[in-house]
C-alpha cells in the first residue's frame, strides 16, 4: 500500500468512530435523533449546511464540468447552491425554524392538509433517493480507484460505513463528522490549488491561460445561447431556487436552537461552500496544462490529487470522500424522517388509532400514549427506514452509477412542483390545500413532459428546441405558480386558508403526538 491508501484507510476509519461514537447523545429520541433536540448553534449549523451544499457534484462534478464545457458549467453547482442558502437565510430560515418543525413535509400538513402532506413528502423522498445514490456512487468511484477495488464491492462498502454511523447517532452523528471531513477538505483545496497555481504555473496565470481552450474562462457562458449560457442559468436557478426545498437543508434549520441561528448558518455554509468551489474550480481550469489528456472528466480532481504533496492530496481526496458521505447521510435521513413521520406515524397508523378511538367512543387525544414512548418510536421509525432507504440507493447507484440526467429531473420535478406552495404558504394568506396541491400535481406533470420534449417537435405545444434546452427547467414553476393563485382565489369557501399554522410553535408533546402538528 502506498501513503495515499494508508492515509485514506486511517481518515475513513476515524470518520465512522467519530460518528458512531454520537449513539449515547441521541438518549432515545426521535427529536434528537433527526434535528438534535433543536439546540444545535451557529458553527454546528453552519458546518452542517456547508457540508450539505458541497456534495460530489460541488467537487468532482464542478472540476469535471469545468474542464468539459467551461468555467459557468462546473462552477453553476457551487454558486447555485451558495445562492440557495442565501435565499434560505432571507426569506425562509426564520419562519420555519419557529414553527417547532421535525421534517419539511410537516410545513405542508400544518399549512394544508394531509392531502398535499403525502405527495410532496413522496416526492422530496424520491429525488432524495437519487441524490444519495449519485454521492454514494462518487464515493465508490474515488475507492476504485485509488485502491482498484471493483466499484459494486466498494459501494458496498461506503453505504454499509455511512449506514453504521447514521443509524448511531442521526444528525449528531451528521454534525460530528461533518466537523472532521469538511474543514481538513477546505483547507486542502484551497491549498492544493495554491500549489499548483505557485509551484507548478510559478505565479504566472499566463502559464494556465495559454491552454484554457477559447470561451472557457470568461463571461461568455452566462450571456452566450452557443456557449450553454441558458443550460448554465438554468442549472444556477434550479439549484439557488429549487433546492429551497431539499430536505436536508431544511432539517438543519429546524435543528437550529432558534431562528436567527438558522438564519446566520445558512449565511456561513454559503460562504464556505463558495471558497471550496472556486478552488476546485481553478483546479479544473489549470489542469488544462498539466493534465492535458483525460479520458473521465470526473478524475480531475483525483489526478491533480496526486500531482500535490502526499499531506494536502490525501485531504483532497479524503474531501471528496467526505463529501459525498455527508450529502448522503444527511439525505438518508432526512428521507427516514419523513418515511417514519409523515408517511407511516401520521398516514398509515394515526389513521388506525382514529378508527379504534371512534369504537371506543372517545377522541383519539383520549387514547393517551406518553408523549415520549412516541418520540422514542419516532427514533425506532426512523432507523429502521434508514435501511430501506440506502437499499434502493445503493441499487440505484449500481444501476445508474452516474445518475446525471435522472438527478437533475428528480429535483426540478421537487422544485417544479413543490417550492411554489411553501412560498405562497408563508407570505400568502390566501394560500390553501386545492391550490397547493393543483400547483404540486401541474407543476410536476409539466416538468415531466418537458423532459422529453426537448428536441422532440412530436410533443406539439411542449416543443422546446434543443439550442433552448434549460427552458424546461425554467417554465414549469412559473406554470406552477400561475395555476395555483387561481385556484386559491376561486376554493377559499370550500377549503379555507390555515395561515395561523405559520405563526404557531406547538410544544414538543404536540409535536410528537402528530395529530394537530
Amino acid at each position: 500500500m502506498d501513503g495515499y491508501q494508508i492515509g485514506l484507510i486511517i481518515l475513513v476509519a476515524f470518520y465512522v468512530l467519530v460518528g458512531i461514537s454520537m449513539y449515547f447523545l441521541v438518549r432515545g429520541s426521535g427529536r434528537r435523533f433527526i434535528i438534535a433536540g433543536k439546540r444545535l448553534p451557529l458553527f454546528l449549523i453552519g458546518t452542517m449546511l456547508f457540508a450539505q451544499a458541497l456534495d460530489a457534484n460541488a467537487t468532482l462534478g464542478n472540476a469535471g464540468g469545468v474542464y468539459t464545457f467551461g468555467f459557468w458549467a462546473g462552477f453553476m453547482f457551487p454558486l447555485g447552491l451558495a445562492l440557495c442558502l442565501v435565499v434560505v437565510a432571507i426569506w425562509y430560515a426564520k419562519p420555519l425554524n419557529r414553527m417547532n418543525l421535525i421534517t419539511l413535509a410537516d410545513f405542508y400538513f400544518r399549512r394544508f392538509s394531509r392531502l398535499v402532506e403525502v405527495p410532496v413528502g413522496l416526492l422530496m423522498s424520491f429525488s432524495f433517493c437519487i441524490l444519495v445514490a449519485g454521492n454514494l456512487a462518487g464515493a465508490a468511484w474515488i475507492i476504485h480507484m485509488i485502491f482498484g477495488v471493483e466499484y459494486f464491492p466498494a459501494l458496498l462498502i461506503m453505504s454499509v460505513l455511512l449506514l453504521a454511523y447514521t443509524f448511531s447517532g442521526g444528525l449528531f452523528s451528521c454534525a460530528a463528522t461533518d466537523i472532521v471531513q469538511l474543514y481538513p477538505a477546505l483547507l486542502a483545496f484551497v491549498g492544493g490549488a495554491l500549489w499548483i497555481f505557485f509551484s507548478i504555473g510559478g505565479g504566472d496565470w499566463g502559464f494556465f491561460a495559454a491552454a484554457i481552450p477559447p470561451g472557457y474562462a470568461d463571461l461568455s457562458g452566462l450571456y452566450s445561447i452557443e456557449n450553454g449560457a441558458l443550460l448554465n442559468w438554468a442549472g444556477i436557478l434550479a439549484l439557488g431556487i429549487g433546492d429551497v426545498v431539499a430536505l436536508d437543508f431544511m432539517e438543519r434549520v429546524f435543528a437550529s436552537k432558534n431562528p436567527e441561528t438558522a438564519r446566520r448558518g445558512c449565511l456561513w455554509g454559503a460562504g464556505f461552500t463558495l471558497i471550496l468551489g472556486l478552488a476546485a474550480s481553478f483546479i479544473g481550469l489549470m489542469a488544462f496544462q498539466f493534465l492535458p489528456e483525460i479520458d473521465d472528466p470526473r478524475s480531475v480532481i483525483v489526478l491533480a490529487a496526486t500531482a500535490m504533496p502526499l499531506g494536502i492530496g490525501l485531504f483532497v481526496m479524503a474531501g471528496v470522500i467526505g463529501a459525498g458521505l455527508s450529502t448522503a447521510n444527511g439525505g438518508a435521513l432526512a428521507v427516514s424522517a419523513v418515511f417514519g413521520r409523515n408517511i407511516l406515524h401520521r398516514n398509515i397508523l394515526l389513521p388506525l388509532h382514529r378508527r379504534k378511538a371512534k369504537k371506543l367512543g372517545v377522541s383519539v387525544e383520549e387514547l393517551a400514549v406518553d408523549w415520549h414512548v412516541l418520540d422514542n418510536r419516532l427514533l425506532w421509525w426512523a432507523r429502521l427506514w434508514l435501511i430501506p432507504v440506502m437499499a434502493f440507493s445503493v441499487w440505484l447507484a449500481y444501476v445508474k452509477p452516474e445518475p446525471g440526467m435522472m438527478l437533475v429531473l428528480a429535483f426540478d420535478v421537487v422544485f417544479a412542483g413543490c417550492l411554489v406552495p411553501l412560498t405562497l404558504g408563508i407570505y400568502w394568506k390566501k394560500a390553501n390545500a386545492y391550490g397547493a396541491l393543483s400547483a404540486v400535481v401541474v407543476g410536476s406533470i409539466l416538468r415531466l413532459i418537458l423532459f422529453f420534449s426537448v428536441g422532440n417537435p412530436a410533443f406539439g405545444i411542449f416543443y422546446i428546441p434543443e439550442h433552448l434546452a434549460g427552458l424546461e427547467t425554467l417554465i414549469p414553476p412559473v406554470v406552477s405558480l400561475l395555476v395555483m393563485v387561481p385556484v386559491c382565489l376561486l376554493t377559499q369557501k370550500q377549503d379555507p386558508p390555515k395561515h395561523e399554522a405559520i405563526f404557531e410553535a406547538p410544544s414538543e408533546e404536540e409535536v410528537a403526538r402528530a395529530i394537530r402538528y
